[in-house]
């Protein structure tokens, strides 16, 4: 049988996202059929006269899309179109036990909030204030649900009145009311040179500029951010100053302190994102408390409790609050109570202090882990979180690593994936520690992104 060769010439952009468009493609007119099996990476890439780094690439991009699906000692197969996946891998579609190791996504490690999340769902139903739960509310029913955020904020270190403070159904929709509320189409928006890239897509479909202010190892270079200020009269700048993604940095005291004075001298919004704050303890006074008067700041339970509990509070100065409060309205109408009221409760009864201490024993252990097994062949950031950041060695370029890395069985993010400016992307990875339950599973994926720092880059240097 003739192998799957795809036919590139009337394709642009990037070789291996051209065969990826083709295989899309083929499968969706029935050229390739479910169940197919496809040529080794190898193999097509001496058919198609390209690097196998560039196959790869392709064979990579194509699982994290559900086109293929790999089976380890038989190769790599056409996954059927839109075919339900068989009852073990539904059961294990979001944490896996099998499969490909993701070192990739930045959740918080599993297992520690079921327990109490059910028992707050139990109390919830047999409360009698279930009724008023499951209808409609306004701003004015949710004075209880505001006073569990004044109680998480404190434990972020922030105070905040309750009139300033707007629920959110996550920080991901927090930033996006942010965006909405306070900045119109054309104002320019300033994100750090690496940053969180969904922050990017609302700025494009807000019809906002954006700019990346430099950054360095301790984080953001405030001297950068006061030449945007000087020069280009920029309306917000979004940040991440505790335990940035991906670099891990954390910004000093006396950092903060210079951002929050640039910022209130050229009346810049400072929207900070501190989701990874309740992780750092001995982290600085956040820009919040520094410059409550210009700063909307952003926090979520997600990487503290569960990600799937999408409650999130926004801390904003009185000004700003009413803006905010129609900004939720027009997106979600109002932040479901339901949920709000199951953090609330594990707020009001420490319970979400007991889930970030595990949070932070269980991340620093499998930190240790990373020190241990990169240590000798890389120099992985120093972090307290779920992230480290991994420059790599002279000759690797990280869209070449992370396909490398990908092909034998591990996912990691490329730091060009985090820049607005992609070329100006620092030639480094982020690896997430969190998101396996399996401590076995995360030292397998490590041990092999340790082989492959390891190898003399090969064909490092051809253009994908």
């Amino acid at each position: 049988m003739a192998i799957w060769v795809p036919d590139l010439s009337y394709r642009s952009g990037p070789k291996y996202l051209r065969i990826v468009e083709a295989m899309a493609e083929d499968i969706a007119t029935g050229r390739l059929s479910a169940g197919t099996r496809l040529p080794p990476h190898r193999e097509l890439a001496y058919q198609l006269g390209i690097s196998p780094n560039t196959t790869s690439r392709a064979y990579a991009e194509a699982l994290k899309r559900a086109l293929l699906k790999g089976e380890v000692g038989r190769g790599t197969f056409v996954r059927s179109a839109g075919a339900e996946p068989d009852r073990a891998e539904a059961e294990n579609l979001l944490r896996a036990d099998k499969g490909p190791i993701d070192l990739s996504r930045n959740l918080p490690i599993p297992g520690f909030s079921e327990d109490h999340i059910r028992r707050a769902i139990s109390g919830i139903a047999e409360d009698t204030g279930l009724r008023s739960l499951l209808d409609y509310q306004t701003d004015a029913d949710l004075v209880h649900h505001r006073e569990a955020g004044q109680m998480w904020l404190e434990m972020c270190g922030v105070d905040a009145e309750r009139d300033c403070i707007v629920p959110v159904v996550g920080a991901q929709h927090g930033i996006l009311c942010a965006l909405t509320a306070l900045l119109r189409p054309g104002d320019l928006l300033l994100t750090e040179a690496l940053t969180y890239t969904p922050v990017l897509a609302m700025a494009a479909r807000l019809n906002l500029q954006t700019g990346s202010v430099a950054m360095d190892g301790e984080g953001v270079i405030p001297e950068a951010f006061e030449a945007w200020c000087r020069d280009a009269n920029p309306s917000a700048f979004y940040l991440t100053p505790t335990l940035q993604a991906p670099t891990t940095a954390t910004l000093s005291g006396a950092r903060r302190q210079r951002i929050a004075e640039i910022a209130d001298r050229h009346s810049v919004i400072l929207i900070e994102d501190d989701v990874f704050g309740p992780l750092k303890p001995d982290k600085p006074p956040p820009l919040a408390q520094l410059a409550p008067e210009t700063t909307v700041y952003v926090t979520s339970l997600s990487k503290a409790v569960a990600p799937g509990l999408r409650v999130g509070f926004l801390k904003a100065p009185k000004t700003f609050a009413p803006a905010l409060h129609q900004s939720v309205n027009l997106s979600v109408w109002m932040t479901p109570p339901l949920t709000l009221e199951v953090a609330t409760r594990l707020i009001a009864d420490g319970t979400v202090a007991e889930l970030s201490g595990k949070q932070i024993r269980v991340a620093s252990h499998r930190q240790r882990i990373v020190r241990q097994t990169l240590g000798a062949v890389a120099r992985p950031a120093v972090s307290e979180g779920f992230h480290t950041w991994v420059p790599l060695p002279d000759g690797w370029r990280a869209d070449v690593f992370s396909a490398e890395c990908a092909r034998l069985g591990v996912l990691v993010s490329e730091g060009r994936s985090f820049a607005p400016n992609a070329p100006d992307a620092p030639e480094a990875i982020r690896i997430c520690v969190s998101h396996e339950a399996s401590e076995d599973r995360v030292k397998r994926g490590l041990e092999i992104v340790a082989g492959v720092l390891r190898q003399q880059p090969s064909g490092s240097s051809i253009v994908i």
